[in-house]
């Protein structure tokens, strides 16, 4: 089994990560009655992640939700969802690039990730909002891909932005291999609305206060 790190990062949530070439982060979510998933990972993580959840004895795992479809973040669905079939959500507009009727980038040819009717759609208000699920609020913030989602933690202000950025240096950086930076760095200004303590990144360490960074990060890299 490829060994992952495990770090509690706030009072509610975990941190996994694996090293492979870049970091690789995903999360445990602690809810009244079991876990919530953020992300899946690739594929060697499957059982690394289905341990850690064992070992912290907090209720079996309920359900999973996916930031967006990229391989890296839901490679280890299909093995998770095998010993752990509990429901699992992404954006509505996520689902069709996930199921492979839709390609990531234009040009290419459409890839289906997973099996039609996996995953669900996260659910919305009338008013086309995203609804809490666990503890977690989603925040729909495409540009790295259509359906990406971050989920804010209000109790512990940890905000879970998959690929919505990179970090260097303590210094929040625009994600890699995203179709639309333009739009992607625009959605970052949800940072400076929810102002979390901080801000977890799939391929990066965490920033902390990130809304003290947000204005320059949005003049430097809308302008260049």
């Amino acid at each position: 089994m490829i060994e992952v790190k495990v770090t509690q990062i706030s009072e509610h949530i975990w941190s996994i990560k694996l090293w492979l070439i870049i970091p690789i982060h995903v999360w445990l979510v602690k809810e009244k009655n079991g876990i919530t998933l953020v992300d899946t990972g690739v594929a060697m993580m499957a059982k690394g992640i289905v341990k850690a959840i064992e070992r912290l004895q907090a209720g079996p795992l309920l359900r999973i939700v996916l930031t967006h479809g990229h391989p890296d973040h839901i490679g280890g669905l299909k093995r998770i969802l095998q010993s752990n079939p509990v429901p699992t959500y992404a954006h509505s507009v996520e689902i069709p690039y996930m199921e492979g009727e839709l390609p990531y980038r234009q040009g290419k040819k459409p890839v289906d990730y997973v099996q039609k009717g996996a995953v669900q759609p996260l659910g919305e208000d009338e008013r086309g909002q995203l609804q809490a699920i666990g503890g977690l609020v989603p925040f729909h913030t495409p540009g790295h891909s259509p359906g990406h989602v971050v989920f804010f933690h209000k109790d512990d202000q940890v905000l879970l932005a998959g690929d919505l950025f990179s970090s260097k240096n303590g210094k929040l950086r625009p994600p890699l291999f995203t179709e639309n930076i333009e739009e992607t760095v625009r959605n970052s200004s949800i940072v400076g609305r929810l102002r979390p303590a901080r801000v977890e990144i799939c391929h990066g360490k965490p920033i902390f206060n990130g809304a003290d960074q947000i204005e320059d990060y949005m003049i430097k890299y809308l302008r260049s």
